[in-house]
C-alpha cells in the first residue's frame, strides 16, 4: 500500500468513525429529550434508535473492517446485529399501543443484556489499546455502559416507563463521544486502530 493509499484509508476510517459518533450523540440527545413519553412512544423511539444505531454500526464497521482487529470487528458487528434485532422486535410488537408498558418491561431485559455485552467489549478494547491516546474514553464508555446495563436489568416495572429512555440516551452519548475522541487522535502510525 502506497503512502497516499494509506493516508486515504485513514481519512476514510476517521470520517466514518466521526460520523458514527455524531449520529450516536444526536440519537442520545433525542432519547434524553423524550424520557417521559407514554410507554408506547418510548418503546417506539427506542426501537427506532436501536434500528438506526444498528444500521449505522453495520455500515461503519464494514467500511472500517480493514483497519480494525478481527475480533473487535466481529464483536462490534454482533452488537450492531443485537441492536437491529431488538429494534425490529420492538417495532413488530407496537401494533397494540395498550400493551406498550408490558413491551417496555419485556424488552428492558434484552436492552440491558445488549448494554452489558457492549460495556464488556468497549472496556476490553480500551484496555487492549491502553497506550493509544483516547483509550481512556473507551474504558470509561465500557464501565458506564456496563453499569447502565446492570441498572436496566435490575429495575422494577414502574421505573422502566421513564428511566429507560434516559439510560439509552446516556449510553448513546458516551458511545458517540468515545468514537469522536478516539478517532480524532488517530494518525498514520502503521498500526491498525481498533475502535470500541
Amino acid at each position: 500500500m502506497t503512502v497516499d493509499e494509506r493516508q486515504d484509508s485513514l481519512v476514510t476510517f476517521k470520517a466514518f468513525a466521526i460520523a458514527e459518533g455524531i449520529v450516536l450523540i444526536v440519537l442520545g440527545v433525542l432519547a434524553l429529550i423524550f424520557p417521559v413519553v407514554a410507554a408506547s412512544w418510548t418503546t417506539g423511539l427506542i426501537a427506532v434508535l436501536f434500528l438506526v444505531g444498528g444500521i449505522v454500526g453495520w455500515i461503519s464497521n464494514l467500511a472500517r473492517s480493514s483497519r480494525m482487529a478481527r475480533w473487535v470487528c466481529f464483536w462490534r458487528l454482533v452488537l450492531s446485529t443485537l441492536f437491529l434485532v431488538a429494534g425490529a422486535s420492538m417495532i413488530s410488537y407496537m401494533k397494540n399501543p395498550a400493551e406498550a408498558a408490558v413491551q417496555v418491561a419485556t424488552f428492558a431485559l434484552a436492552i440491558g443484556i445488549v448494554f452489558l455485552a457492549e460495556g464488556i467489549v468497549a472496556f476490553c478494547t480500551g484496555l487492549a489499546h491502553a497506550k493509544r491516546a483516547g483509550s481512556g474514553w473507551a474504558i470509561a464508555n465500557g464501565v458506564i455502559t456496563f453499569i447502565l446495563g446492570l441498572l436496566i436489568v435490575t429495575m422494577k416495572f414502574w421505573q422502566l416507563l421513564w428511566v429507560l429512555g434516559v439510560l439509552v440516551g446516556i449510553s448513546f452519548l458516551f458511545s458517540g463521544i468515545d468514537l469522536i475522541a478516539f478517532s480524532s487522535t488517530l494518525h498514520d502510525d502503521n498500526q491498525p486502530p481498533a475502535l470500541t
